[in-house]
């Protein structure tokens, strides 16, 4: 479905190029500025930094002068605001309304069944967010819940958790599978105790175990070992650190 980002009155150069990233992290690339700030955001250096390699879609955005342009072509339209208007859209939380239009239609009650083609999701201004009559021309208003006591959102903050949720409505990405690690060998019992051996000879060496009184350590070290279910490599490292203890003593012995 297309789908497109709609900014209203940008006045931070990095929010955009903030903005572009979290598009295209999601997928999405159709970008529209409506009266920003600066009338070369998409090239100036903030914004080109923040986009962190997301160049492309700042490269297709486009910055128009009136509502109208920004909107053509784009069938339903979410106001996004923290707060319903009176007399304004249905307010609605996104991920519920996402899942309606992904399935076709801009309401469960619609009476007009034609599947929906295309989506806008209009953001404000950083300073004001969206005016009443922005939102008024809206089908929608939603609201990202948050913290009842502290609910201001970045703008690229705000547009990456509705591209997340617009795009996990859609059918989201696929989670990439971790590559098949080789398989390993469990060690047997005989290589269990002669690592616990060797480990037994290093303790007595740098005087933490005395063999005269050693009381439960090596059964319990058995026993931690045992629930370890460790691997061959595993033993290596242990009779490793075990050699190298050894060495040390000895050095610190030598005159």
């Amino acid at each position: 479905m297309q789908t497109r980002f709609i900014l209203l009155n940008t006045s931070h150069a990095g929010n955009v190029g903030a903005v572009a990233r979290a598009m295209k992290v999601m997928g999405f690339d159709d970008l529209v500025l409506v009266q920003p700030r600066w009338p070369d955001v998409l090239q100036r250096t903030e914004a080109v930094e923040r986009a962190s390699g997301a160049t492309d879609v700042l490269d297709k955005a486009r910055t128009v002068q009136t509502w109208e342009e920004a909107v053509q072509g784009i069938e339903h339209l979410c106001a996004t605001a923290m707060t319903a208007r009176d007399f304004g859209p249905p307010l609605a939380a996104p991920r519920e309304h996402f899942a309606q239009l992904a399935a076709g239609q801009a309401s469960a009650h619609a009476a007009d069944k034609t599947p929906l083609r295309s989506v806008g999701l209009v953001f404000g201004s950083e300073r004001y967010g969206m005016r009443n009559e922005e939102v008024y021309r809206c089908h929608v208003c939603l609201r990202i819940p948050t913290n009842p006591a502290y609910g201001s959102l970045n703008l690229a903050a705000a547009v990456q958790l509705l591209a997340y949720e617009w795009r996990l409505a859609l059918g989201g990405f696929a989670t990439l599978e971790i590559p098949a690690q080789q398989e390993v060998q469990r060690a047997d019992a005989a290589q269990v105790q002669a690592m616990l051996a060797h480990l037994e000879q290093a303790l007595v060496a740098i005087d933490y175990l005395d063999p005269a009184a050693p009381k439960k350590l090596m059964p319990r070290l058995q026993q931690l070992f045992n629930r370890a279910a460790l691997h061959e490599e595993e033993i290596h490292i242990l009779r490793g650190i075990a050699k190298a203890a050894l060495q040390m003593a000895e050095k610190k012995k030598a005159p």
